[in-house]
């Protein structure tokens, strides 16, 4: 029985399991973004947004921890230098997945699954978000003193 068991084995051994999401992290690593199934895009997802939160902090045991998932030391650079100077200000969310529609073949539901910050499309010329702020009206008294004090100085 599979009480409570939520883990996606995906139809395979957790040896070829673990090498396929190895694989799969280090070519979205290093294209920003792939095309998969939709399954294996949201397994992917869990495997890979522990590993972009561990490379923010850049120690010598983060890197090995994070080359013990990837087993490829390259990819571990372009993560740590490049992946991580990106993301440095998100609280997660590093990966989107979008659903592309059906395979030809065996009609699987496939998806594109990319590193957000590295889409123009999603966020053009790269303008940040507004940052919220509180409605009050402390900040508009402040500036209108200032003003008068300014006019009344002129004069």
């Amino acid at each position: 029985m599979r009480h409570g068991k939520k883990f996606n084995h995906l139809g395979r051994k957790t040896a070829h399991r673990k090498s396929m999401f190895a694989n799969m992290a280090c070519s979205l690593i290093e294209h920003k973004r792939i095309n998969t199934t939709v399954a294996k895009a949201k397994a992917l997802r869990q495997f890979v947004e522990p590993l972009i939160t561990k490379s923010k902090d850049d120690t010598t045991h983060n890197r090995r921890v994070v080359f013990s998932y990837l087993r490829n030391k390259f990819m571990v650079t372009e993560l740590f230098k490049e992946v991580s100077v990106k993301v440095a200000d998100r609280p997660g969310g590093y990966v989107r997945i979008i659903k592309l529609g059906s395979r030809q073949g065996d009609n699987a539901p496939m998806a594109m699954i990319e590193l957000v910050d590295y889409n123009p499309n999603y966020n053009p010329n790269n303008k940040a978000k507004k940052k919220t702020t509180r409605r009050g009206k402390t900040k508009k008294v402040e500036e209108t003193v200032e003003v008068k004090t300014e006019s009344a100085e002129t004069k």
